[in-house]
């Protein structure tokens, strides 16, 4: 696939998708890996502890970050017509898809990484309703990122 069929036109880069439509997205991909956590864990021999923690946190970032970077949307993004671009309308790079993605390490933080992260989704959303282009706090901090209706 050429670049130029994986970009968006500059016009659709000028306002995001909505909120309520990457929230339906977002919460798609967390059942999701959801399910593969808690079933996929316990097979591999990982219950509780800090170690399952870890290896949770990872799985998130990962799927995010990669899918984000090589494909340019989620499993939900695809559910919703959404997709995440990079500066140039393009997917966005392997550090700038992590850097979108980065607040789920709080998930790392003892004892209060599960609040932390709620923290982290309630800033993301006031940011992107906030935000006269729909953009949240993620996109700004991997600068000329967003998540753009795909027309597909």
């Amino acid at each position: 696939m050429d670049r130029e069929d994986r970009s968006v036109e500059s016009s659709e880069l000028s306002i995001g998708a909505s909120l309520k439509r990457r929230a339906v997205a977002r919460i798609i991909d967390s059942l999701l890996i959801g399910i593969v956590i808690v079933y996929a864990m316990p097979i591999a021999g990982f219950s509780e502890g800090f170690t399952t923690s870890v290896l949770a946190v990872a799985i998130v970032t990962a799927y995010f970050t990669l899918t984000e970077s090589h494909a340019g949307r989620t499993i939900g993004k695809m559910a919703l017509g959404l997709r995440t671009v990079g500066p140039d309308g393009g997917n966005p790079s392997l550090e700038m898809a992590f850097r979108r993605n980065i607040w789920y390490l709080l998930g790392l933080l003892p004892y209060i990484g599960g609040l932390a992260e709620i923290a982290a989704v309630i800033y993301v959303a006031v940011t992107i309703s906030r935000s006269p282009t729909n953009t949240g706090w993620h996109d700004t901090f991997a600068p000329g990122t967003r998540v753009v209706s795909s027309g597909h």
